[in-house]
């Protein structure tokens, strides 16, 4: 891991800009998110690729979605999707289901097992990163809550 910008984010300055702010989580969020992939991947090595359980976490909070917004959510084509999908279906990790009213369109929902699954690999990823945090002096933790309740009520509203 590269520790060269270390010095700058230990110490934020006093003031800053939104210009400022947006570079830095910009620099931020990737390295959190090759974080917790890299944590996917170690706790279901055998079991799911980091993708499938993309597909797990999109479900969960879209349960009913279409093979189509699967595939845009994952930035893959239909069949990729389809093919992703039908992996899953075989482990019984989700239903498909066609839509009552448009024939074509399927219709994707986690099983008790999927959804069991999930809950379970993102609990042992949460506590990976409790304990990196569990260092942190109880200002920084609430700095830290803070600043992600502000991040995901101002991304929350720029979602279509």
């Amino acid at each position: 891991m590269n520790h060269s910008n270390r010095s700058s984010k230990e110490h934020p300055p006093q003031t800053t800009t939104p210009d400022r702010c947006a570079a830095e989580l910009m620099e931020t969020i990737p390295i959190i998110m090759q974080f917790m992939r890299a944590e996917i991947r170690g706790q279901s090595s055998s079991f799911l690729s980091v993708p499938q359980f993309r597909v797990l976490a999109y479900l969960n909070r879209y349960p009913g979605a279409p093979l189509s917004d699967v595939a845009e959510h994952l930035g893959v084509t239909r069949a990729t999707a389809s093919a992703m999908t039908e992996r899953l279906v075989q482990r019984n990790f989700i239903h498909r289901v066609e839509h009552p009213q448009m024939r074509r369109q399927v219709m994707l929902t986690l099983t008790e097992s999927g959804s069991a699954y999930l809950k379970e690999i993102r609990l042992m990823t949460q506590d990976k990163i409790a304990s990196l945090l569990y260092p942190l002096p109880e200002e920084e933790l609430l700095q830290v809550s803070t600043g992600l309740a502000v991040l995901e009520k101002i991304f929350r509203t720029a979602i279509p």
